[in-house]
């Protein structure tokens, strides 16, 4: 599928269509199972709930909402318009009753984000509304809509505060140590939301090439007719693929101060929930309901996570999670494969003759074939 024919920035009017709404529909229904898992875990966190607590009391978030007020433009009848028509929509369809106050802030990196403790509150740069069209922006506004719904804006201000603080308390081992331990955790489970928030949006704006095309712009900016979607496709399949042991490692080492998944993984993990039994379920009205939610066990949320990740570590192509299979599985030869693992050191073997020894193949200084695919 390619997209070098579809429009570029700004805010082309297109032809008004209807969109399915989901009644009472709960997070559930959209949530990524490692976005459940990660939270409760982040919740069982030594020590973060009496952290949680005490910032509850500390954040700034009166002052926070007063200075989207006084800087930036508030989303309304008379201010971006199409942006408050787009709330409007995505609050009716994901049934959200109260409308999150949503802002403008002058910014020039495409960005968004749901943040507040008490009340979420929405803002956009500009680079982003300056940037997508308006089938794009109105899947971005479903995913802000979905952390609403989520919960998750409660999180993102700890994750935000945090960040800024470790950075003021560095010069103290200890408490240093402390404050990255719970922001590591803190984004592992913001990464999982994220994907979270991708499907709502897929929800919101029920157009799979405009989420898309989004993603493609978010990473390569306004050059759809430079970009193509299998293409960028096909690079989360090379990334995750490719390399040896030490690509795995430095993938690791890549991620972990980012609150995002790399946005080919996102396009990659939302193509694949849209073509899934539960996303067709969802879209024929079959969806856990709201007022079911106090109801969830908890063992069965932790039971389904447990299985998506196992079921992960099976299909994954990473050569770390090969490992990980192998380890699982018993392997005979466990320092020759961790040592072929890591050296990318490959291929089937071969008997040898009296006196013979491994040849390495030509043309590979490290005697193996780097596993890349392409599509």
């Amino acid at each position: 599928m390619s997209d070098s024919d579809s429009g570029g920035g700004g805010h082309e009017q297109v032809p008004g269509r209807e969109r399915k709404r989901f009644p009472g529909i709960s997070s559930r229904a959209y949530e990524h199972p490692a976005d459940r898992s990660a939270l409760v875990a982040l919740r069982k966190l030594s020590g973060f709930d009496t952290v949680f607590k005490a910032l509850s009391g500390l954040l700034p978030e009166r002052s926070l909402r007063l200075l989207f007020l006084s800087d930036s433009v508030r989303v309304g009848d008379q201010q971006f318009q199409h942006l408050h028509t787009m709330l409007l929509d995505a609050c009716y369809i994901l049934d959200l009753e109260k409308v999150p106050p949503m802002y403008v802030t002058q910014d020039p990196q495409p960005n968004a984000m749901c943040i507040g403790l008490d009340e979420p509150i929405i803002v956009v740069t500009t680079g982003l509304v300056e940037l997508l069209d308006e089938e794009e922006m109105r899947a971005v506004v479903g995913h802000e809509v979905g952390h609403a719904l989520s919960g998750h804006s409660v999180y993102r201000t700890i994750l935000l505060f945090l960040t800024n603080f470790a950075l003021k308390v560095a010069w103290i081992p200890l408490g240093n140590i402390a404050i990255m331990a719970i922001v590591t955790a803190l984004r592992e489970w913001f990464r999982k939301s994220e994907l979270s928030a991708d499907r709502a949006g897929l929800l919101v704006g029920q157009d799979l090439r405009a989420s898309m095309r989004g993603l493609m712009k978010i990473a390569g900016g306004n050059h759809l007719h430079e970009m193509n979607v299998d293409a960028f496709l096909a690079q989360a399949e090379e990334y995750e693929s490719g390399g040896d042991l030490r690509d795995s490692v430095l993938k690791i080492m890549n991620v972990l101060p980012r609150s995002h998944p790399f946005t080919t993984v996102r396009a990659a993990e939302l193509k694949k929930w849209a073509e899934s039994r539960d996303y067709q379920r969802l879209m024929d009205g079959h969806y856990p309901r709201r007022d079911e939610d106090k109801d969830t066990s908890v063992t069965d949320s932790f039971k389904e996570s447990a299985t998506h990740y196992a079921e992960s570590v099976r299909s994954s192509k990473d050569p770390l999670m090969g490992l990980v299979r192998d380890i699982a599985g018993g392997a005979g030869d466990l320092g020759g494969k961790l040592r072929d693992t890591f050296t990318g050191r490959g291929g089937t073997s071969t008997k040898q003759g009296p006196g013979e020894g491994p040849e390495d193949p030509p043309g590979d200084a490290d005697g193996g074939q780097r596993g890349s695919t392409e599509r």
